[in-house]
């Protein structure tokens, strides 16, 4: 396995750690959320790799109002083949828009060539995306536009929906 480094950062909704190997990054998490790094195991300190920089630069310009794209940064999010799925589809939002669970479980059940996939097993899935914020699984919402769960927390969740300008019930 490819040594993982991590570094830190602040931002507007608190400190973040980023983790990514020498080329690619495997996480970005909000000080205090649900499955903190739960995917890396003791990251090396290290401050001077490109994907560090590139990533704050792609932060900053995010926290600033503006839209960087998923595809600007080298992702390699770690989890299994059911997750990842997930996580491409999330990167599929487009700013400003939200997508639900069940929404999500058609388009896995579609791709599968099954007739059902469960929202729950959905949530899992968004709710241990490595990579918060950048890959969005902050645009997942539930039935009939509800805010629901968020590991960083639903004041975060709302925060960034607000900043980019997305539609949210309360």
């Amino acid at each position: 396995m490819e040594k993982i480094y991590k570094t830190e950062c602040n931002s507007p909704i608190g400190k973040l750690t980023l983790c990514a190997t020498e080329y690619a990054l495997v996480g970005v998490w909000i000080e205090g959320q649900k499955y903190f790094a739960d995917t890396v195991l003791n990251p090396i300190e290290k401050e001077d790799l490109k994907v560090f920089d590139d990533t704050k630069k792609w932060l900053e310009e995010y926290f600033n109002g503006n839209k960087p794209s998923v595809k600007d940064l080298p992702l390699t999010p770690i989890g299994n083949d059911f997750r990842q799925k997930v996580w491409k589809i999330l990167c599929e939002i487009p700013y400003g828009e939200t997508i639900t669970y069940g929404e999500i479980a058609k388009i896995i059940a579609k791709g599968k060539c099954i007739k059902k996939m469960s929202a729950q097993a959905i949530g899992g899935a968004v709710g241990h995306n490595p990579i918060s914020i950048i890959i969005p699984c902050h645009r997942v919402v539930g039935k009939n536009g509800n805010l629901t769960g968020y590991a960083g927390g639903l004041d975060v969740k709302k925060y960034l929906l607000k900043l980019e300008n997305a539609y949210i019930k309360y």
